[in-house]
C-alpha cells in the first residue's frame, strides 16, 4: 500500500508539474533540479547560409598519380609506309659501318703490332726493373693485374663489350632515360630514328635474364672465336653483325608490316656461334643446365637455324627471329666467304696507311733538321 501511495502521489505530483508548465510555460528552476529527469541537451542549429548568384565553382581536377613501372612505356607509333625506300639509309649505313669497322680494324692491328716491336726493350727493362725493386704485397692494383693476366685473349676482348651492356642496362633503371633509351637504343623501322639504333640496340637489355643469358653465351665462345680471328677481327665481325643483323629485322618488319621494337645483343651473338661452330664442326657443346646431353657444333647451328627460319615463318613473336637468322647467316658467309674478301685484301688499304704514318713522320724529322 505504501508503495501504490507514493506512486499515486508521484503520478498526482506530475500531473501538477505538466499544468504548471502548460500555464507559467516553464518548471520552476528549484524543481527541475529535485526531479529525476534531466533537461534535454539542445540540438545544434544548423544554418543556411544563401550565396550570391555567380559563376559555378569546378574544383581542380586531381593530378595524375604517376607510378614507376618496371616496364617501359612503348609508344605506339603509326606504321609507316611498307615502302622498300624506307631501307635504304639503313642499306648505306651497313654498308658503310661495316666497311668502316673492317678498316679500323686493320688499322689497329698495324698500330699494335708496331707497338709491340716498339715496346719490346721496355718490357726487358721493366722485367729489370720489378728485380731490382719487389712489387709490394697486398696491393689491390697487384690482385687485380693478377686476375687480368688470368684470362684468356677473348675473355679480355669481351670485357669491355659486357661492361658496356652492363653500363646500357643500369640506364634503362633511370626513369628519366626512357624516353632516349626508347629512341637510341631499341631498333624499329617505324621510329624517326633509324640508323643510330641499329647499333646501339646491339648493347641494349631491359630483362637482366636476357642480358645474362646473352652475355654468358658471349664469355664462353670468346676464347675460341678470338683464336680463330684475333682481337681486331673479332671486333670488327661482332660490330658489323650487330648492325647485319639490325637490317636483317628492318626488312622482315617492313615486309610483314609487325613493327615492333627490338633490342639485344643476340643478333651479334649468333654471328660468333655461327664462326665456331662453322670453323669447328665437331666440337662437341652442351647445355648449362643439362651437361649430360652433348651435340655437336654443326648439329646445334642448324637445329638454332631451323629454329628461328620457323619462328620467322609462322610469326612467333617471343624474339626477333629475322635477327637471329640474320646473325647466323652472315657468320656462315663471313667463314666461308668474307674472311678471303674482306680480310685477306686488307693489305692495299694498310700499306697505304702506312705511307701516311711514314710520310708525316719523314716530314716532322725534316723539318726538325732544318731547324
Amino acid at each position: 500500500m505504501a508503495w501504490r501511495s507514493c506512486s499515486v502521489l508521484l503520478r498526482l505530483t506530475g500531473e501538477a508539474v505538466s499544468r504548471s508548465s502548460a500555464r507559467g510555460g516553464r518548471c520552476p528552476h528549484s524543481f527541475q533540479q529535485k526531479r529525476g529527469f534531466r533537461k534535454a541537451a539542445k540540438k545544434p542549429e544548423f544554418k543556411i547560409v544563401e550565396e550570391e548568384p555567380g559563376p559555378p565553382r569546378t574544383e581542380p581536377p586531381a593530378a595524375p598519380v604517376q607510378r614507376r613501372t618496371t616496364t617501359p612505356h612503348w609508344e605506339q607509333q603509326a606504321p609507316p609506309p611498307r615502302t622498300l625506300g624506307r631501307l635504304i639509309r639503313p642499306l648505306v649505313f651497313t654498308v658503310g659501318f661495316t666497311g668502316c669497322s673492317f678498316g679500323s680494324a686493320a688499322i689497329w692491328q698495324y698500330e699494335s703490332v708496331k707497338f709491340r716491336v716498339q715496346s719490346f726493350f721496355d718490357d726487358i727493362r721493366a722485367d729489370w726493373l720489378q728485380k731490382v725493386k719487389p712489387p709490394k704485397r697486398g696491393d689491390v692494383r697487384k690482385v687485380i693485374n693478377q686476375w687480368w693476366n688470368s684470362l684468356s685473349e677473348g675473355q679480355k676482348t669481351v670485357t669491355g663489350i659486357i661492361a658496356a651492356n652492363a653500363m646500357v642496362f643500369c640506364c634503362w633503371r633511370v626513369p628519366s632515360l626512357q624516353r632516349s633509351m626508347i629512341k637510341y637504343f631499341t631498333a624499329n623501322p617505324a621510329s624517326k630514328t633509324l640508323c643510330a639504333p641499329m647499333l646501339l640496340s646491339t648493347f641494349s637489355h631491359f630483362s637482366f635474364f636476357h642480358m645474362a643469358a646473352n652475355m654468358y653465351v658471349l664469355w664462353s665462345f670468346s676464347s675460341s672465336a678470338v683464336s680463330m680471328l684475333g682481337r681486331e677481327q673479332f671486333l670488327a665481325v661482332y660490330l658489323s653483325a650487330g648492325v647485319v643483323s639490325s637490317f636483317v629485322s628492318y626488312v622482315s618488319k617492313m615486309v610483314s608490316g609487325r613493327f615492333r621494337p627490338s633490342l639485344g645483343a643476340s643478333g651479334a651473338i649468333m654471328t660468333v656461334l655461327a664462326v665456331v661452330c662453322t670453323k669447328m664442326p665437331e666440337a662437341k657443346l652442351a647445355i648449362i643446365f643439362l651437361p649430360m646431353f652433348t651435340f655437336s657444333a654443326a648439329n646445334a647451328l642448324k637445329a638454332i637455324v631451323a629454329m628461328d627460319t620457323a619462328g620467322l615463318v609462322l610469326g612467333w613473336k617471343v624474339f626477333d627471329h629475322a635477327a637471329h637468322l640474320g646473325g647466323a647467316l652472315f657468320g656462315i658467309w663471313y667463314v666461308m666467304f668474307g674472311h678471303d674478301l674482306i680480310w685477306k685484301n686488307r693489305e692495299p688499304f694498310v700499306k697505304l696507311w702506312h705511307d701516311l704514318r711514314t710520310r708525316g713522320g719523314g716530314g716532322g724529322g725534316a723539318g726538325g733538321g732544318a731547324m
